[in-house]
């Protein structure tokens, strides 16, 4: 039986068998971790639960980016895939596959598109690129491939060109970030396309939330089902998780495919939180064979779901990311994450684009700057544009930034811009970040 069906406990019990073996491989094959059970007296043999596993020191992103070459497990020679991971909060560190990796990562979005609901014979519109040393578009070729539903490589980008393409060769699903959707809508609007009649019946988003820790959707979700009435699937996925959290038709958090990694949660005291309680996620990679990794800490903060989901699957399913732990905001006494921010500027009607830069000042807390654009011929702009922001800030985060108008395309042009892989809704100038 498909262990994602089975109990709680046997779940556990499954992940621990494959632990067991995890911590043998990279002891037999591992530069970086063969140093570190050395360094730090570790006998893997005694390694042999979750609750053991706590006993491990993490992995920073540090050491992936200063020992990078530590981490492989196979000869050069048998490296197929070169990727560098997106770089959020620092510079970007290389990633290798094997053959056999690519094959894992086909069977881990194969996997992720049948949670979604996605079936053989589909049409799939994929919004994001595959060049660019980005793995994500490779991988959702690869599992959509392995399902047998058929793929259009749009790549990001060029709404023009998406609707050419979905006019043409009619989709039923798409592949994007879904700020991208609104940009599709306003295009279609603008040029008498009749979207919400078109192919389109799903979007498997990727990069942002949309939904709220109870799962109902947030003002990004409600703004695009309130223009497009399509099926909206949140995923969450990292380079060096090496796995997918897609949701299912249910919308009830991203799915865990235990086959693939196992994860905890731990608080600021590097402590694993009590059941239910928000924390720092941090994953080990099973069954990856080039780089695989050891509690590694990916600093996004999330919580974890146990019950049953009405799908039938018993495996865990991780909530939207509450933030990431470097994001976190100090200004004017309050304690605050980029999403709470972001909420505000997509309520606001008469906003067309937005980015929120942070900055450090002598006080050594944070400073918000806040660019906005506004919306041609909207009827509800106020008379002081500027004073009418900031009080939606106060009420609804008590605090407010600065805010800057500037122009539509100008501002449209950095968020949106084609040499990185996700708008830049944010913008980390702080000291002690080099994002």
């Amino acid at each position: 039986m498909d262990i994602k069906y089975t109990s709680t406990g046997e779940i556990k019990l499954f992940q621990e068998n494959l632990l067991r073996r995890e911590l043998s491989y990279l002891d037999e094959r591992s530069p970086f971790y063969k140093k570190m059970f050395q360094r730090e007296g570790i006998d893997i043999r005694k390694i042999r639960t979750m609750e053991d596993l706590q006993n491990i020191p993490f992995t920073q992103k540090s050491d992936l980016q200063q020992y990078n070459e530590e981490f492989l497990c196979v000869p050069k020679d048998q490296l197929i895939d070169y990727v560098t991971t997106s770089g959020t909060l620092s510079d970007p560190a290389t990633y290798a596959l094997t053959d056999r990796d690519l094959d894992r990562l086909a069977y881990n979005e194969k996997v992720s598109f049948e949670c979604a609901g996605t079936k053989p014979g589909d049409i799939v519109q994929l919004m994001t690129t595959m060049d660019k040393r980005f793995v994500a578009g490779l991988a959702y070729f690869l599992g959509i491939r392995s399902l047998g539903a058929g793929i259009i490589r749009v790549g990001n980008g060029i709404p023009e060109l998406q609707w050419d393409t979905i006019l043409r060769m009619k989709p039923n699903t798409i592949i994007c970030v879904p700020s991208f959707i609104l940009r599709l809508i306003e295009y279609a609007e603008e040029h008498g396309i009749d979207y919400r009649n078109s192919s389109v019946k799903k979007a498997v988003c990727i990069g942002e939330n949309l939904r709220n820790q109870d799962f109902s959707l947030n003002i990004l979700g409600k703004h695009i089902r309130e223009k497009w009435d399509i099926q909206l699937i949140s995923t969450y996925a990292s380079t060096e998780l090496g796995a997918t959290f897609c949701e299912c038709p249910y919308g009830k958090g991203g799915h865990h495919i235990p086959e693939l990694v196992i994860c905890e949660l731990v608080d600021e005291k590097d402590r694993v939180v009590p059941m239910g309680e928000p924390g720092e996620l941090v994953i080990t990679n099973l069954k990856l064979e080039g780089m695989p990794l050891l509690r590694f800490r990916t600093g996004d903060l999330a919580r974890f779901h146990y019950e049953p989901c009405e799908c039938g699957r018993k495996t865990m399913r991780i909530s939207p990311l509450l933030g990431r732990k470097n994001q976190m905001i100090k200004f004017k006494g309050t304690t605050l994450y980029p999403p709470s921010l972001f909420d505000v500027l997509e309520d606001i009607p008469y906003i067309s684009c937005y980015q929120v830069i942070l900055r450090s000042n002598a006080l050594g807390t944070d400073d918000v700057h806040v660019k906005i654009s506004l919306k041609e011929n909207h009827p509800e702009i106020p008379e002081d544009i500027c004073k009418g922001v900031k009080d939606k800030f106060r009420a609804k985060v008590r605090v407010a930034p600065e805010v800057e108008i500037v122009s539509d395309a100008e501002l449209k042009a950095d968020v949106y811009n084609e040499k990185v892989r996700k708008a830049l809704k944010l913008v980390d100038q702080r000291d002690n970040n080099s994002g």
